[in-house]
């Protein structure tokens, strides 16, 4: 009894202690961190990207004040509620060896087929003049009018893919992004981001693949900063620390070592994202070169909820799947269905796209339980104020276990 009362007084005084530190954070991502958050699940679901370059500073100001986002939010909106289309737009900041005086770069990404790897883009240089009209056209293509990048066809770049690095900087949104993002920008495009500069520090030529590093307005999970997106592969990552950086462009060593820091990847809804990131680390770096999807096949659910979701989970209406999946959100257990195609030939751990023979893929599947562990602490938004609290939230936590492999 004195051992188990000696226990209980150590686990109330770590408790206490972990509390107070929290009270003290003034940044949500120091929260989120001190109590052990999860970041799995937390990525937003992506079927298009909208990258545009948009000069600096970004006032909160500028999602209605901008000529480029003011024309093209309403037609965003009108694509999702008439279309169930998921785009995320993220404005870049010109870069002084990426950008062209006098253009505006606009990168335009689209996810080839339910089951994938990377995302597919188009590149455009622009006269600044006439960005709007061509972020526009790329938007109006989606509704229906196929014609409507005729007249742009001459700004499209046809030079080899690069992989883009997205680093959060936008302060005036979430002070956690200017804080802890900026510093991570400005690492990665030291070394990695500088195409011209070989030298000890600069293992840019070590790379399979060009890579530019941007800055960006914000994409979500602030508390999560400092945050990345890798694109074409569509990874989001958060709580990188400068000293995983080199594992994860380079995509090398033991996977296990980047679990906490890996968001999810957009081709997947949350739960789906939570499921993905196990089968990454049972198959390896490869993974993030295998087409593949993922889908959930059972829920454990109650009353209303339990009745309707067998049956709703069947009708092929995007938002109607969408706001389901949210309804159905708070189920304690979830299983999962991971499916993947891996060819014959060694991929390799680099991540960029390779042509490949599909008659030798052959379709894996991996089926994986997700169950709910209980809640920690985290924070929706940093303090705005050095005399105000920060507004803390109870986010619920989540294990896996693999049932099937095949």
């Amino acid at each position: 009894m004195a051992i188990k009362g000696w226990e209980d007084a150590y686990m109330q005084t770590e408790f206490t202690k972990r509390t107070d530190l929290i009270a003290d954070c003034r940044y949500c991502a120091e929260v989120s961190k001190a109590s052990g958050e999860d970041p799995a699940g937390s990525a937003p679901q992506v079927d298009y990207w909208l990258l545009v370059e948009i000069p600096q500073p970004w006032p909160t100001s500028m999602f209605t004040d901008n000529e480029i986002i003011a024309q093209i939010i309403p037609r965003l909106k009108r694509l999702f509620f008439r279309r169930g289309l998921m785009i995320r737009p993220v404005a870049i900041a010109p870069d002084k060896d990426y950008s062209t005086p006098g253009f505006t770069r606009i990168l335009y990404y689209y996810r080839p087929a339910k089951q994938f790897a990377h995302y597919q883009k188009e590149e455009y240089l622009v006269p600044e003049k006439e960005a709007a009209d061509v972020a526009i056209a790329l938007l109006d293509r989606l509704s229906g009018n196929a014609k409507a990048l005729a007249p742009f066809t001459a700004y499209k770049q046809s030079h080899a893919p690069h992989r883009e690095m997205l680093v959060c900087t936008h302060t005036q949104v979430d002070l956690a992004c200017g804080r802890f993002g900026t510093p991570l920008y400005r690492q990665l495009r030291k070394q990695y981001g500088q195409p011209d500069q070989a030298s000890e520090e600069q293992p840019y030529q070590q790379l399979n693949q060009p890579l530019r590093v941007w800055q960006t307005t914000h994409f979500g999970g602030h508390q999560f900063a400092p945050t990345l997106i890798d694109l074409p592969t569509g990874q989001f990552w958060g709580h990188l620390t400068p000293e995983v950086m080199s594992q994860l462009v380079e995509r090398t060593g033991d996977p296990e070592k980047m679990k906490p820091f890996y968001r999810g990847w957009a081709g997947v809804n949350r739960f789906e994202q939570i499921a993905e990131r196990e089968a990454w680390m049972n198959v390896g770096w490869d993974w993030l070169t295998y087409p593949r999807t993922a889908q959930i096949t059972r829920k454990e659910l109650t009353g209303l909820q339990q009745l309707l979701y067998p049956l709703l989970r069947w009708v092929p209406i995007k938002l109607l799947q969408i706001w389901l999946e949210r309804w159905t959100g708070s189920a304690r257990w979830i299983e999962v269905d991971v499916a993947y195609s891996h060819g014959d030939r060694a991929s390799t751990s680099q991540g960029h796209h390779h042509s490949r023979n599909h008659h030798n893929r052959h379709n894996r599947h991996y089926r994986i339980r997700i169950e709910e562990t209980g809640e920690v602490t985290s924070a929706a938004a940093s303090v705005a104020k050095d005399d105000g609290p920060i507004a803390l939230k109870s986010v619920k936590q989540y294990q896996c276990s693999l049932l099937k492999g095949s």
